[in-house]
Protein backbone atom coordinates (compact mmCIF):
# COMPACT_ATOMS: atom_id res chain seq x y z
CA UNK A 1 0.00 0.00 0.00
CA UNK A 2 2.90 2.39 0.86
CA UNK A 3 5.08 1.36 -2.32
CA UNK A 4 1.77 2.12 -4.33
CA UNK A 5 1.10 5.55 -2.75
CA UNK A 6 4.71 6.13 -3.39
CA UNK A 7 4.65 5.47 -7.11
CA UNK A 8 1.41 6.89 -7.83
CA UNK A 9 2.81 10.67 -5.97
CA UNK A 10 5.93 10.26 -8.15
CA UNK A 11 4.07 9.37 -11.28
CA UNK A 12 1.16 11.91 -10.56
CA UNK A 13 -0.91 13.48 -13.85
CA UNK A 14 0.76 10.62 -15.71
CA UNK A 15 -1.35 7.71 -17.25
CA UNK A 16 0.24 4.39 -16.79
CA UNK A 17 -1.56 0.81 -16.81
CA UNK A 18 -1.73 -1.27 -13.61
CA UNK A 19 0.66 -3.82 -15.29
CA UNK A 20 3.50 -1.70 -15.57
CA UNK A 21 2.85 -0.76 -11.98
CA UNK A 22 2.65 -4.30 -11.02
CA UNK A 23 5.99 -4.62 -12.43
CA UNK A 24 7.55 -1.93 -10.40
CA UNK A 25 6.74 -4.42 -7.49
CA UNK A 26 9.05 -6.81 -5.95
CA UNK A 27 6.24 -9.04 -4.58
CA UNK A 28 4.10 -11.46 -6.54
CA UNK A 29 0.33 -9.68 -7.02
CA UNK A 30 -1.84 -8.91 -9.43
CA UNK A 31 -3.36 -5.81 -10.95
CA UNK A 32 -6.55 -6.43 -8.68
CA UNK A 33 -4.86 -6.12 -5.61
CA UNK A 34 -3.49 -3.18 -7.11
CA UNK A 35 -6.29 -1.62 -7.88
CA UNK A 36 -7.83 -2.00 -4.30
CA UNK A 37 -5.03 -0.64 -2.55
CA UNK A 38 -5.37 2.52 -5.24
CA UNK A 39 -9.42 2.70 -4.25
CA UNK A 40 -8.10 2.57 -0.08
CA UNK A 41 -5.97 5.18 -1.08
CA UNK A 42 -9.07 7.36 -2.56
CA UNK A 43 -10.79 6.59 0.39
CA UNK A 44 -8.09 8.01 2.37
CA UNK A 45 -7.76 10.79 0.20
CA UNK A 46 -4.35 10.63 -0.59
CA UNK A 47 -4.13 9.19 -4.09
CA UNK A 48 -6.95 8.29 -6.90
CA UNK A 49 -6.70 7.05 -10.21
CA UNK A 50 -8.91 8.82 -12.89
CA UNK A 51 -10.89 6.92 -15.59
CA UNK A 52 -11.13 7.58 -19.72
CA UNK A 53 -13.53 9.74 -20.61
CA UNK A 54 -16.01 7.84 -22.83
CA UNK A 55 -19.50 7.62 -23.75
CA UNK A 56 -19.25 3.99 -23.09
CA UNK A 57 -18.65 3.58 -19.32
CA UNK A 58 -17.36 0.12 -20.07
CA UNK A 59 -14.75 1.74 -21.40
CA UNK A 60 -14.51 3.94 -19.04
CA UNK A 61 -14.04 1.08 -16.44
CA UNK A 62 -11.36 -1.12 -18.49
CA UNK A 63 -8.76 2.20 -19.37
CA UNK A 64 -5.39 2.78 -17.41
CA UNK A 65 -5.88 5.18 -14.63
CA UNK A 66 -4.18 8.83 -14.64
CA UNK A 67 -2.30 9.07 -11.57
CA UNK A 68 -3.64 12.35 -9.60
CA UNK A 69 -2.50 12.85 -5.86
CA UNK A 70 -4.72 14.54 -4.09
CA UNK A 71 -2.81 17.05 -1.95
CA UNK A 72 0.20 18.08 -3.76
CA UNK A 73 2.53 18.59 -1.02
CA UNK A 74 2.38 14.93 -0.24
CA UNK A 75 4.17 14.57 -3.88
CA UNK A 76 6.80 16.93 -2.85
CA UNK A 77 7.81 15.90 0.33
CA UNK A 78 8.55 13.09 -1.35
CA UNK A 79 10.13 14.21 -4.26
CA UNK A 80 14.25 14.30 -4.14
CA UNK A 81 14.03 17.60 -6.60
CA UNK A 82 14.34 21.28 -5.33
CA UNK A 83 11.38 23.71 -6.28
CA UNK A 84 13.82 25.48 -8.48
CA UNK A 85 15.36 22.62 -10.15
CA UNK A 86 11.81 21.31 -10.66
CA UNK A 87 10.79 24.98 -11.92
CA UNK A 88 13.54 25.01 -14.27
CA UNK A 89 12.52 21.73 -16.13
CA UNK A 90 9.90 21.80 -18.16
CA UNK A 91 8.94 18.13 -17.89
CA UNK A 92 8.77 18.14 -14.04
CA UNK A 93 7.01 21.85 -13.94
CA UNK A 94 4.22 20.63 -16.13
CA UNK A 95 3.27 17.84 -14.29
CA UNK A 96 3.63 20.00 -10.99
CA UNK A 97 1.32 22.45 -12.25
CA UNK A 98 -1.00 19.78 -13.45
CA UNK A 99 -1.03 17.99 -10.16
CA UNK A 100 -2.04 20.57 -8.50
CA UNK A 101 -5.20 21.43 -11.29
CA UNK A 102 -6.01 17.79 -10.79
CA UNK A 103 -5.78 18.17 -6.59
CA UNK A 104 -7.94 21.15 -6.83
CA UNK A 105 -10.65 19.91 -9.52
CA UNK A 106 -11.29 17.07 -7.30
CA UNK A 107 -12.23 19.09 -4.19
CA UNK A 108 -15.21 19.92 -6.41
CA UNK A 109 -16.14 15.75 -6.19
CA UNK A 110 -18.21 16.27 -3.09
CA UNK A 111 -20.38 18.80 -5.31
CA UNK A 112 -21.38 16.19 -7.64
CA UNK A 113 -18.59 17.09 -10.28
CA UNK A 114 -17.10 14.23 -12.23
CA UNK A 115 -13.01 14.63 -13.17
CA UNK A 116 -11.74 12.08 -16.28
CA UNK A 117 -9.20 12.68 -18.08
CA UNK A 118 -9.34 11.85 -22.36
CA UNK A 119 -6.45 10.36 -24.66
CA UNK A 120 -6.39 8.56 -27.85
CA UNK A 121 -2.71 7.87 -29.28
CA UNK A 122 -0.73 11.07 -28.90
CA UNK A 123 -3.64 13.00 -28.08
CA UNK A 124 -4.89 14.24 -24.99
CA UNK A 125 -6.72 16.12 -23.00
CA UNK A 126 -5.67 16.70 -19.40
CA UNK A 127 -9.34 17.12 -17.74
CA UNK A 128 -12.65 16.42 -18.58
CA UNK A 129 -15.43 17.61 -15.97
CA UNK A 130 -18.85 16.40 -15.86
CA UNK A 131 -21.74 17.95 -14.21
CA UNK A 132 -25.27 16.93 -14.57
CA UNK A 133 -25.60 16.60 -18.39
CA UNK A 134 -22.80 18.52 -19.47
CA UNK A 135 -19.40 18.23 -19.66
CA UNK A 136 -15.98 20.96 -20.05
CA UNK A 137 -12.40 20.17 -21.21
CA UNK A 138 -9.46 21.64 -19.78
CA UNK A 139 -6.07 21.68 -21.33
CA UNK A 140 -3.06 22.48 -18.91
CA UNK A 141 -0.37 24.09 -20.66
CA UNK A 142 2.79 25.39 -19.52
CA UNK A 143 4.93 26.16 -22.22
CA UNK A 144 4.36 25.47 -25.82
CA UNK A 145 2.76 22.37 -26.16
CA UNK A 146 0.01 21.70 -28.61
CA UNK A 147 -3.34 21.69 -28.68
CA UNK A 148 -4.13 18.77 -31.14
CA UNK A 149 -5.79 16.27 -28.49
CA UNK A 150 -7.94 19.57 -27.86
CA UNK A 151 -9.02 19.63 -31.19
CA UNK A 152 -9.20 16.07 -31.59
CA UNK A 153 -11.92 15.81 -28.68
CA UNK A 154 -13.90 18.98 -29.56
CA UNK A 155 -14.47 16.92 -33.00
CA UNK A 156 -15.22 13.87 -31.48
CA UNK A 157 -17.17 15.00 -28.36
CA UNK A 158 -18.46 18.78 -28.80
CA UNK A 159 -17.59 19.76 -25.11
CA UNK A 160 -20.27 23.01 -23.33
CA UNK A 161 -17.12 24.58 -23.57
CA UNK A 162 -13.21 24.16 -23.10
CA UNK A 163 -10.50 25.70 -21.28
CA UNK A 164 -6.40 26.32 -21.57
CA UNK A 165 -4.88 26.55 -18.20
CA UNK A 166 -1.49 28.70 -19.00
CA UNK A 167 -0.12 31.05 -20.78
CA UNK A 168 -2.13 31.47 -23.81
CA UNK A 169 -5.39 30.65 -21.87
CA UNK A 170 -6.36 30.97 -17.63
CA UNK A 171 -3.03 31.47 -15.66
CA UNK A 172 -2.83 28.76 -13.47
CA UNK A 173 -2.59 30.27 -10.41
CA UNK A 174 -6.32 32.48 -11.31
CA UNK A 175 -7.79 29.06 -12.08
CA UNK A 176 -7.21 28.08 -8.68
CA UNK A 177 -9.68 30.08 -6.83
CA UNK A 178 -12.44 29.62 -9.68
CA UNK A 179 -15.09 27.59 -8.70
CA UNK A 180 -15.31 24.99 -11.21
CA UNK A 181 -19.23 25.85 -11.33
CA UNK A 182 -18.34 29.24 -13.22
CA UNK A 183 -16.59 26.98 -15.68
CA UNK A 184 -19.91 25.81 -16.51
Amino acid sequence: LRRMFELGSHYSAQILSMNKVLGQFQDAGNTTTLSHYLMLLEHAGLLCGLQKFAIDSARQKSSSPKFQIMNPALSNALSIESFDSIQKNPALWGRAVESAIGAYLLTFRKEGYTIYYWRQGDKEVDFIITYKDKFIALKVKTGDENVKGMDSFIKQFSPHKTYIIGPAGIDWKEFLSIHIGQLF
